[in-house]
């Protein structure tokens, strides 16, 4: 069923097309979810190396090299960066996710589904 202008009609009976859909957005967001974690964890290693060195530094473990230095505080400050950038962008996929899946959920209930082992039942009864 077209509209006007060729566009596929998306209010059908059959929610089977948007399930689908919001299958793959699911597996996206999963995706997604899945790469911030392995960057918070990159992010926080990021932290504790950047905090280790400049300790070492200011506390003469290490002699002071200011490249060093400087790339200590990077890490440090590019870690912390990381991890809050990454945390809220995860807890912001995994609310759309949740949606997504609850979505997902309802138009899978409206689906008239039948139980196959107990046509098979009737039918041998």
């Amino acid at each position: 069923m077209t509209r006007a202008g060729g566009l596929i009609d998306m209010d059908q009976d059959d929610p089977r097309e948007e399930i689908s859909r919001l299958e793959a957005r699911i597996e996206e967001l999963a995706a997604t979810i899945e790469n911030c974690r392995k960057i918070i964890a990159a992010a926080k290693a990021a932290i504790v190396l950047g905090a280790a060195l400049l300790i070492a530094v200011i506390v003469g473990i290490i002699s002071f090299d200011p490249m060093l230095f400087m790339a200590a505080v990077a890490a440090l400050l590019g870690g912390i960066v990381l991890l809050g950038s990454n945390n809220s962008t995860a807890a912001q996929k995994t609310a759309e996710l949740n949606a997504a899946e609850a979505q997902r959920a309802a138009l899978i209930n409206q689906i008239d589904l039948r139980i196959v082992g107990a046509a098979r039942n009737a039918i041998t009864g």
